[in-house]
């Protein structure tokens, strides 16, 4: 029952994300359990409204399904602009600052957010937290040397853990990448946090979102509420 009712939860988020789709747009589209409802919503508009959309995906999971319901999907490359990118998230804090990377896309992810106009959340409400880090900071971390990153890691106190799959081996990125996850509890300073991880060689990219999105929308039991998001 809890599972139907998170799932409801997403589904409502993902619906309304899809409301915000407009005709002609040139959009980006996350990954994850979340981003599905909203593909799912839009494929159902761009069928009974004839919408003209073309949509970037961060993950082949995700393209894969907008081009099975009918979304024409494009690489980054080949738009010359995208008016709006609907993705989800792992955590939020009360400051609309974000961790993504549970699906080992945050790269990709970061990529298209930063080459989009506006920027939405769709996450069900167990999302919202008061302070970042209690679900694991994603780091995508080049293989060679990767223990060298690891013992840096572990010697700041990090708590770094290479991700393992079923079978026990590592995980692997799009880019044939590793991912170490900082298992950090609290995340109090996250601006501070990404401006190191950003000077340390062999780190890809981390999942430190910082200062992205512009709307998030909380998917509830029965609504989605939706929080424009004023920076200062």
């Amino acid at each position: 029952m809890e599972k139907n009712l998170i799932n409801q939860k997403k589904k409502n988020a993902g619906i309304k994300g899809a409301s915000l789709v407009e005709d002609k747009m040139m959009i980006g589209l996350g990954t994850g359990s979340t981003v599905f409802y909203l593909v799912e919503a839009l494929a159902k508009r761009v069928k009974e409204e004839n919408l003209n959309i073309t949509a970037v995906a961060t993950s082949s999971r995700t393209a894969s399904l907008a081009e099975e319901l009918g979304i024409k999907i494009k690489q980054l490359d080949e738009v010359d602009h995208l008016d709006l990118t609907i993705d989800g998230a792992d955590e939020i804090d009360a400051n609309f600052q974000g961790i993504k990377g549970g699906g080992a896309a945050h790269t990709l992810e970061k990529i298209v957010a930063t080459a989009s106009n506006r920027n939405v959340w769709i996450v069900d409400e167990s999302k919202m937290v008061n302070e970042l880090g209690a679900f694991p900071l994603p780091l995508e971390v080049v293989p060679y040397g990767s223990s060298k990153v690891y013992e840096r890691l572990d010697s700041e106190g990090l708590n770094p853990k290479f991700r393992l799959d079923s079978k026990n081996q590592k995980v692997l990125t799009h880019y044939h990448n590793y991912i170490i996850d900082l298992h950090l509890g609290v995340i109090k300073h996250p601006h501070l946090l990404a401006q190191w991880l950003d000077h340390q060689v062999g780190i890809l990219e981390h999942g430190l979102f910082l200062d992205t999105v512009n709307t998030v929308i909380v998917g509830k039991s029965d609504k989605a509420e939706v929080i424009p998001v004023i920076r200062k």
